[in-house]
């Protein structure tokens, strides 16, 4: 399976699609069509936690507080599923193998996997 959690509004997850090719992928834009639990549960098992899953760049992050708070997995997780800004984008699903956010290095290897 080929999937990528992205929001169209963002231009930095467009581009990323662009630069690998979003031919063969199914595209979930997570503002219209938001994560189910069920989805973000297979994302944290491949990611290894709900915190590698979290954005700390969303600005909801510093107007709640949270960055004044200890969090939990179980905090990441309900907090992902309220508020989709929340998720580290994109997120990008190759043969059941996971690449989050929009690091160079991480956007490398999945256009490296895509082309693989």
């Amino acid at each position: 399976m080929k999937r990528i959690f992205h929001l169209s509004t963002c231009s930095t997850s467009q581009r990323i699609i662009r630069e690998i090719g979003p031919e063969g992928f199914d595209l979930q834009d997570i503002k219209t069509e938001k994560i189910t639990p069920e989805q973000l549960d297979e994302m944290a098992k491949k990611a290894g936690s709900y915190e590698a899953l979290f954005s700390r760049k969303a600005l909801k992050y510093r107007a709640l507080g949270l960055h004044e708070k200890q969090l939990t997995e179980k905090d990441y997780r309900q907090l992902i599923l309220d508020e989709y800004t929340f998720l580290k984008r994109p997120v990008i699903e190759i043969n059941g193998k996971l690449y989050v956010g929009n690091a160079k290095s991480t956007v490398a290897e999945a256009k490296a996997a895509n082309e693989g």
